[in-house]
């Protein structure tokens, strides 16, 4: 039997339908800025990557370190380990009330750091708050999402996700000419950011389907091991497979773009990081144009965006295995990477995290696939500088092979295409509504 929430469109209710009201955009944009600042912080650090490594003389294993500490890597995976379990038991609204707060403060660290200290400790709390707030910020999208436009709703995530990027790059662009001061001045624009979608997030409410849950009982009687067993441990598979093994591709990507392209002496900076903002800029477009339009209309329409993006990603790194690390080669990766994300990227990955969990549990999984996928991250992190060192090959080898693995997995993703949650999940669990 469908509970009553679900029968009643509104904000935190989903419809069977596609109509998105203003509210609903508006709380989308305002729970899709934990993926604009966790992506811009991701690429701040990365800008600034080579530049802190000649300020503080790091090594090449404490420049990976750093990357691996904070929002790309293992700080995030800790912060969602927990943020998503809490989101559970707690309310969405518990977490990501507070958490931008703690990212705040963690990002001036940031940017008035004096020495590697300030700048590591800020790095990693930075990891930890985008790490609490994503999970459970696209679990309330997931949640007072209209069925018929869930996709559409989390696909605009991934624009702000891509984003964020955009504007820090850019700003790291046009102020490459003053150095380290340029990159403290990007951070304090994040700072801004996160002050400002806070206090825009107090006039949102918890979510509808989690009170439901929360007052029925069902959220305290949740458990952790139900993810491991049946129907949730498969989709435990299918999200964090495809996760995992793309998100190694992204971050390095993310991470690491400029750092590679000044290193092996393929361009300065600036060409570093106008290469990498050009590939942000391409997902934004590829999501709007593709993925926010087509990924409700059928499961077909999802599984062809998904071949053609994922042949589109294998080949952009496959590249380099023939090919020599040059400004034209890099061009041709950035565009087809860039583009085949926005049909088989993360967009996808948080979709299906809302889909195929029950609400009671749906913070805690994604927590734990979104944490697992950023701990192997980091640990590749520790590598890529002295792997880059020598030459691009290898790091092109491993993220191809990463990146045909996600293919394959993806094409096992089932049918839940304008469904309601309540719905997929009695389908699921064999019963009917």
């Amino acid at each position: 039997m469908t509970s009553a929430h679900n029968t009643q469109p509104g904000p935190g209710a989903p419809a069977g339908d596609r109509e998105v009201t203003r509210r609903q955009w508006k709380w989308t944009v305002l729970a899709g800025m934990a993926s604009y600042l966790d992506a811009g912080s991701i690429v701040a650090i990365g800008s600034g990557l080579a530049l802190f490594q000649d300020e503080y003389g790091l090594s090449d294993s404490l420049t990976g370190a750093l990357s691996a500490i904070g929002p790309n890597a293992i700080g995030a995976a800790i912060g969602a380990f927990v943020g998503g379990r809490l989101g559970d038991r707690l309310g969405r609204k518990r977490i990501y009330q507070y958490d931008l707060l703690v990212y705040a403060a963690a990002i001036l660290l940031i940017a008035f750091a004096t020495g590697p200290v300030m700048l590591f400790t800020g790095t990693f709390v930075v990891g930890l708050a985008v790490g609490a707030d994503v999970p459970t910020s696209l679990a309330l999208v997931g949640e007072f999402s209209p069925a018929g436009a869930r996709g559409r709703l989390l696909g605009f995530t991934q624009v702000s996700w891509s984003l964020g990027p955009v504007v820090v790059l850019l700003l790291a662009w046009a102020l490459s000419d003053f150095g380290l001061l340029g990159i403290r001045i990007v951070f304090l624009s994040l700072f801004a950011v996160a002050v400002l979608t806070y206090v825009l997030r107090s006039g949102m409410v918890e979510s509808a389907a989690w009170k439901s849950a929360a007052d029925s009982g069902a959220a305290a009687r949740a458990r952790v091991r139900d993810l491991f067993r049946g129907p949730h441990l498969q989709a435990m598979l299918l999200t964090g497979g495809i996760y995992l093994f793309w998100n190694l591709a992204a971050g390095t990507n993310g991470a690491f773009a400029p750092y590679m392209v000044k290193t092996l002496g393929a361009g300065g900076q600036a060409a570093g990081v106008l290469l990498s903002c050009a590939s942000f800029a391409l997902v934004i477009i590829g999501s709007v144009a593709f993925y926010m339009r087509l990924s409700d209309r059928s499961h077909r329409h999802r599984q062809a965006m998904w071949v053609a993006g994922s042949l589109m990603q294998v080949a952009a790194y496959g590249l380099f295995l023939f090919a020599d690390f040059t400004i034209p080669v890099i061009v041709l990766n950035v565009v087809l990477f860039g583009v085949g994300q926005s049909l088989a990227g993360e967009a996808v990955y948080k979709t299906y995290s809302q889909e195929l969990f029950p609400t009671v549990l749906r913070g805690t999984a994604q927590g734990i696939t979104f944490g697992t996928s950023r701990v192997v991250l980091g640990v590749w992190s520790f590598f890529v500088p002295a792997l880059a060192a020598t030459g691009m090959a290898t790091v092109a080898a491993f993220l191809t092979a990463s990146l045909a693995v996600c293919a394959v997995i993806g094409l096992f993703l089932p049918d839940t295409t304008g469904k309601t949650l309540e719905q997929v999940e009695a389908e699921r669990s064999g019963t009917r509504t």
